[in-house]
């Protein structure tokens, strides 16, 4: 079962492949830095794919504070995604 870990505070020029780097040293799956849809231009945060409790466990330790370009970055295990309704709640039957 693989784990995700968000990274946050993430300099605004941060890309994936620049997040990959970071990540170098540890055996990791799919990398992603979220974007905003119009501009493109980074969120922010990411996250970061790991096969392994223990490489992420040993990322969180080490990069948890990291600096990167003058930015202390946030390491720690995704919260999961939560659904989202597609068009709100009109004609919901809640109602």
């Amino acid at each position: 079962m693989s784990r995700t870990l968000y990274v946050g505070n993430l300099p605004f020029t941060t890309t994936v492949e620049g997040l990959k780097n970071l990540f170098g040293g540890y055996d990791v799956g799919e990398v992603r830095v979220m974007t905003d849809r119009d501009s493109g231009r980074s969120r922010g945060f990411g996250f970061v794919d790991f096969a392994s409790d223990g490489e992420a466990d040993k990322a969180i330790r080490v990069l948890n504070g990291h600096s990167l370009d003058n930015r202390e970055i946030i390491v720690n295990e995704a919260r999961p995604r939560k659904d989202r309704n597609s068009g709100g709640s009109f004609g919901s039957s809640e109602w």
